[in-house]
Order: structure tokens, then sequence, then C-alpha cells
């Protein structure tokens, strides 16, 4: 029984990447389900860079600087929110390009009182338009934060602060420990903080470079699962080949509430604009309209036509969320087939190789100002492209689900697919396939029958 397990590495390198990862995570099962791995973007992190420019007389003047170094996952409005606790009885005189959220307890302190007293402060970032005199280099975002592949010049989030009752020099001097980073919601867990190397900067002239004091760096991972408990999309199927519309699976990010008037939004009944302006446009908690997948968000793949050498394909992202406008979308879709992708409509396109040898994951996301935002729920709440392929005479199919995703990712998490014998199918094919098994076993009765009777 256990050579049925047993892969050579000629076939290994066969399989596409989902099948890898099926193979990865059955290997891996003992796993938690708050690891924060990412098969698709494995080196995926948030880095906190925090760099001693300067000495005070009882302190330091340090400038703090998130990267985000993920592909697809980006921070989205209302914004990060980043805290750590010091290490002594440190406090923050003054800070530019963000601010804390409390002052804490700074009755001790006469005349020059300090912007922060708390022993776990807790900094965002400030809103765009604030007063040049109070920002600096990659700050005033309102705690956005684009992905690296989205947006790298738009990926790193700064903010400057002078630290009072501290060190004065590289030994004296503590690192803060337990950060915590939230984007705004839970989701990414800090490791320890790490003195580096110091930084290393160049002039406006290019002419000189200068470093910092001192330099420690914090690593933040995301999963999916410390996050959200349920999940926030689904993915539906279609087919020019096939009526069958393949829907979301029902309750796939949770079930309608029916003895609770107003879990969810029913767009037909009146005075739904306001129910959903009652509910507040800030709130994190999603205002779903009332559907069977109750999902804030739908992806729809619809096999649309079928060429002589080409095959195109149909994407539209449905927005369900009374209560989010999602800004700077993307989704990361696998298929076999993106090795081969000829033109894409109106989306923007980069493809993702989380496996060397192999290329059959993509990122798409809208075109800047044209449909980079998937409005809220209601009329125009989608947005939609089309892609078409090349056809690979030695992998092409309709048969057997080939022509639809093996998985797909919306702004970073993992959707919910329909089970894989829901798909469209090609017509006739379930008859075709018991024909071809009845033909086989009367085949084999014949040939016992007549082996016998020669015998």
């Amino acid at each position: 029984m256990a050579n049925i397990f047993l892969f050579t590495a000629r076939s290994f390198f066969k399989l596409d990447s989902f099948s890898v990862l099926l193979l990865f995570l059955f290997s891996f099962s003992s796993l938690t389900s708050t690891e924060a791995y990412d098969p698709l973007d494995p080196n995926g992190n948030i880095t906190i860079k925090w760099d001693i420019m300067s000495w005070t007389p009882d302190g330091y003047v340090a400038v703090v600087t998130m990267y985000n170094f993920q592909q697809y996952r980006h921070i989205q409005a209302p914004g990060w929110t980043l805290g750590w606790k010091w290490a002594k009885k440190e406090v923050i005189w003054s800070m530019m390009g963000g601010q804390t959220t409390e002052q804490g307890d700074c009755s001790k302190f006469k005349g020059n009182v300090p912007h922060c007293c708390k022993r776990d402060p807790t900094v965002v970032d400030l809103l765009p338009g604030t007063p040049y005199n109070q920002q600096i280099a990659n700050c005033c975002k309102g705690g956005v934060l684009n992905s690296w592949v989205q947006d790298s010049s738009t990926a790193a989030s700064s903010f400057q602060l002078s630290v009072g009752q501290a060190g004065t020099t590289n030994k004296t001097v503590r690192v803060p420990k337990n950060f915590t980073l939230k984007a705004p919601g839970p989701g990414y867990t800090c490791g320890p903080t790490k003195i580096v190397k110091p930084s290393r900067f160049m002039t406006a002239d290019k002419r000189r470079v200068t470093q910092a004091l001192m330099t420690w760096n914090v690593t933040c991972t995301y999963s999916q699962f410390l996050a959200q408990k349920t999940p926030s999309c689904c993915v539906s199927f279609s087919s020019f080949y096939n009526e069958t519309i393949v829907p979301c699976p029902q309750c796939a990010c949770g079930c309608q509430n029916t003895s609770q008037p107003g879990s969810c939004a029913d767009p037909k009944a009146p005075h739904i604009a306001s129910f959903v302006l009652a509910t507040g446009k800030n709130n994190l908690t999603p205002l779903v309209q009332c559907t069977s997948h109750m999902c804030p968000v739908r992806i729809h793949w619809h096999v649309k036509l079928n060429y002589k050498e080409y095959w195109r394909v149909k994407v539209t992202i449905t927005n369900f969320n009374y209560n989010m406008n999602y800004t700077r979308w993307n989704l990361v879709v696998q298929h076999p087939n993106f090795d081969n992708l000829t033109q894409i409509f109106s989306f923007n396109h980069k493809s993702l190789t989380p496996y060397t040898a192999i290329n059959d994951t993509a990122m798409l996301w809208g075109v800047k100002f044209y449909n980079d935002l998937l409005s809220q729920a209601g009329p125009l709440g989608n947005v939609q492209s089309e892609l078409l392929f090349r056809k690979d005479k030695a992998t092409f199919t309709f048969e057997k689900g080939w022509a639809f995703p093996r998985r797909i990712y919306f702004n970073g998490d993992n959707c919910v697919m329909p089970p894989p014998d829901a798909y469209p199918w090609l017509p006739n094919a379930s008859s075709h396939q018991f024909i071809s098994t009845l033909s086989l076993l009367t085949t084999l009765a014949t040939a016992m029958a007549f082996l016998f009777g020669y015998a």
C-alpha cells in the first residue's frame, strides 16, 4: 500500500502548482491552522524597520518604516495600526507623519508634556491633507499600504518619533518588544525584535551615503485563520457549452439568520438606503446583501467562447457588501493555461511563480482611475474583464472541469470554490462515460465466456 503514495521525480514535476500545494498540505497536515505560511507567497511579509537617526539629551529620534513585501496582499482603509511595549519607562516627546491613539497619564511632567506616556502606545498613520510641517516621506496615506506587485512605490509607510527617558548610546538603548500590527483587524503575527546592520541612505545628489546610528527589524506575517473565522469571498461558474450555472456553495460565508431581522440587506426592500446608512459606513463588519452564500464578494468565471486556436473567459467580481468600497482590489487565480495567456482586457496582469518551473498563477487588478475601485453593493458594485488564452494541444480540454480555475484569492483571502462534481460538464459527458464503461464490461464478459467455452 505504501507504494501507492510514492511519486517519481519525473511525475512530480508534471503536476501544476495546485497539485503541489495539495501534496504540501497533505505532507504537513500536523501544522496548526494558525500557521502564517502562504504557499503562493512564501516570502511575503511586512517588515518594520526602526532606524535611530540621532541622539537627544534623554533619548533619540527614530524613523519607523513599514515595508509591505507581500506580492498581492495589501492594507486598505481604514488602514494599519501599530503597537508595541516599551522595554523601560520611555515616552514619546513628539511625532511626525503619525500619531498615537491615546496620550496616557503624563501628570508627572511639568511644562513640556510628552505626546504619549503609555507603556504600550498604539500608532496610526495621518490622513491625506496633513499640513506639510507635520509630514515626512511615505506618510499620511490614511494607513493604506499597497502590495509590492501592485504598486511598489506606495508599498511603504513611515513616521518619525522623538523618544525620551531612553538610552543615549547603542549600549544603553533598549529595543521595544511585543509588536502588534492590525490591518485594520487581526491577522498579522509579529516576531521578535532583531538588531541588524544599520540602514544606509543615499543623499539627494547621490554623491554621499549616510547611515543610521542603530537599526532593528520586526517581521510580521499574515494568517487568514487569525484574520477571520469565516471566508470573505466565493466563486461561481458557467460555460457556453452547458446551461447549468454553478452558484457559490450555500452558506459559503455564513447563513441568513431568519430569526434576527437586519442580519443582511434585502435590495428589494423599501427604504434600503436609509437602512444601509443607519449601519454606518465606517463599520468594519460587512453588511451583506441577502444571498444564499452570504459572502461580501463573489467572483464569477464564465467560459465564454471557443476558437480554433484560442478560448475566451469572462471574469466578473461583484461586491455584495454595503459597508465597503474595495480600493486597489486584486485577484490571484490558479489555472494551468496561464502560461499561454495571450491578452487581457481592462485589467492589469502579472504572472506569479511561487514554484519556479511552473507558471500557472496570475495576479489581476484594476486599471488606475478606471476600475481599481470596486464599489459597494448596488448597480455599480461590479467590475469585469475578459481573458484570451492560446490552446496548448498537449493539455487543453473542456472535459472534467479543466477550463475552470483551481483556486482564486480576492485581496489575499482564499475564496470558497464549488465542489468539483458540480462543475459544468460537456454535454452527454456522463452518458459517454457510462456507455464506455458498459462496453468495457460487455467485452470482458464476452472474452471470459469465450475462454471458458473454448476450454
